[in-house]
C-alpha cells in the first residue's frame, strides 16, 4: 500500500509543550505569594483598625451637617491630653447625659477665653474663628453666651448644629461651667463611614491659635483592606483561568501522523 499523510487532532491530555494544569510553576508561585501577601493586607488592615478605632452611631443631629444622625463614625482612641482646637471628640459626662457618649467639637481647651458673637462669629482668645463646618447660611451667633475662661485640664464644645446643640452653653450654670475634663474624652472623630462621607475636614479656622491635630491612619487602613482583597481574588483566580487557557490550546493544537 502506497504511504498516506493525515493530520489529527492532539488528545486533550497528551501533548508535548502544553500548559500545566492551572498554569506554570512560576505563575503558581506568584499566585500563591499573591493570596499571602493579601490575606496579611486584608487581615491586618482590619486588626490594625480594631486596636486603633471605635465605631460610633451618632444618634441625634447636633453635628449637622458635618455628621447626621444615624451615621457611623470611626473614631481614633486618643488620650484627652492629646485633644487640640477644632476636634470632633466623643466623651462621657454624667452631669450632661448619664450612661451614654457625646459626639461634640471643641472649641477651646484650658487657658482659652471664648464668647460669641463678633460679627456672627465664634471669638477664641479675642481672635474670631472662621468655621466652614457650620450650616450654610448659619451664624454662629444663634448660640449667644458671656466670655468664658476655660479652666486647666478641662475643654469647651459645641456642636456644629448650633441651633439644637445640648452642648457647653446649655451646662453654663453647671459647677463646671459647661466645660468638661480632658480625662472624659475616649476618642477623637477621623472620618463618616456610613454613608460613606470620609474624612472630616480639617478645622483651619483654629490654625492661628495653634496647631491642629493630625488624622489617624483610617486611609492607610482602608488602603490595606482594598489592596489585600484585590491581591486575594487575583490569586486565587489565577490557577482556574490559567488551566482553562491551557485545555483550550491543546484543543486547537494540530499533530501531524508520520507517514505509515
Amino acid at each position: 500500500m502506497g504511504g498516506e499523510s493525515t493530520t489529527r487532532t492532539a488528545p486533550r491530555s497528551a501533548g508535548t509543550g502544553t500548559a500545566q494544569a492551572g498554569g506554570g510553576r512560576l505563575g503558581q508561585r506568584l499566585s500563591g505569594v499573591a493570596v499571602a501577601v493579601g490575606l496579611l493586607l486584608f487581615l491586618g488592615g482590619f486588626v490594625w483598625g480594631a486596636l486603633v478605632y471605635r465605631p460610633y452611631t451618632v444618634p441625634t443631629s447636633s453635628m449637622t451637617p458635618t455628621i447626621d444622625a444615624g451615621d457611623r463614625v470611626l473614631a481614633q482612641r486618643v488620650d484627652g491630653s492629646e485633644v487640640r482646637r477644632g476636634d470632633v471628640v466623643v466623651f462621657e459626662d454624667k452631669s450632661w447625659v448619664t450612661n451614654a457618649s457625646v459626639v461634640k467639637r471643641v472649641v477651646a481647651v484650658g487657658g482659652d477665653t471664648v464668647s460669641c458673637c463678633t460679627d456672627g462669629k465664634l471669638t477664641v482668645n479675642g481672635k474670631q474663628i472662621d468655621e466652614p463646618y457650620l450650616p450654610e447660611g448659619s451664624l454662629a451667633e444663634i448660640k449667644n453666651f458671656p466670655t468664658v475662661t476655660v479652666p486647666k485640664g478641662r475643654l469647651f464644645l459645641l456642636g456644629d448644629e448650633r441651633q439644637g446643640s445640648l452642648d457647653s452653653t446649655a451646662h453654663l450654670t453647671d459647677a463646671a461651667g459647661g466645660t468638661v475634663s480632658r480625662d472624659a474624652v475616649s476618642a477623637r472623630v477621623d472620618s463618616v463611614i456610613w454613608p460613606m462621607k470620609g474624612l472630616l475636614k480639617r478645622p483651619t479656622g483654629f490654625e492661628t491659635l495653634g496647631a491642629l491635630s493630625q488624622p489617624g491612619p483610617v486611609e492607610t487602613i482602608e488602603l490595606m483592606i482594598v489592596v489585600g482583597a484585590v491581591l486575594v481574588l487575583a490569586g486565587g483566580a489565577y490557577g482556574p483561568i490559567a488551566a482553562r487557557l491551557g485545555r483550550s490550546r491543546n484543543r486547537t493544537r494540530p499533530e501531524s501522523a508520520g507517514a505509515r
